[in-house]
């Protein structure tokens, strides 16, 4: 019985790590097939308008080397744009220019695949 819960163990593991693995194989993958998209494309400037703009938090919390624990968080930002199509591109970007956005906004959005480039007003 002993022989066989060790084995069970063992299995279960190498399961577990082999899942853990595939994940961050993938996720690795997939940013780096988006990374190489976005270089491949062109870079567009378009006439467009601020429609939404939201924020996603996420927080982690770590233990330290004295079993401490500290919260870290942190913050995706992103913003939804209207061009004169009528077709809407929501793009991610750091917080300071987020900041200089606001909602009705219009202008010319630069932005090359899904990397937001800029945006200015007119």
């Amino acid at each position: 019985m002993g022989f066989y819960f060790f084995d069970l163990f063992q299995i279960l593991f190498l399961l577990v790590f082999g899942l853990a693995v595939g994940i961050l194989l993938v996720s690795l993958i997939r940013g780096a097939r988006q990374w190489n998209k976005n270089n491949q494309s062109p870079r567009l400037t378009v006439s467009a308008r601020v429609v939404a703009k939201r924020a996603d938090v996420s927080r982690r919390r770590n233990l330290d080397s004295d079993h401490m624990a500290h919260t870290s968080s942190y913050t995706t930002y992103y913003v939804t744009f209207e061009v004169e199509s009528g077709d809407r591109l929501e793009l991610t970007m750091d917080g300071s220019q987020y900041g200089l956005l606001v909602e009705g906004d219009r202008g010319n959005l630069t932005f090359q695949g899904t990397r937001y480039l800029g945006f200015q007003r007119t």
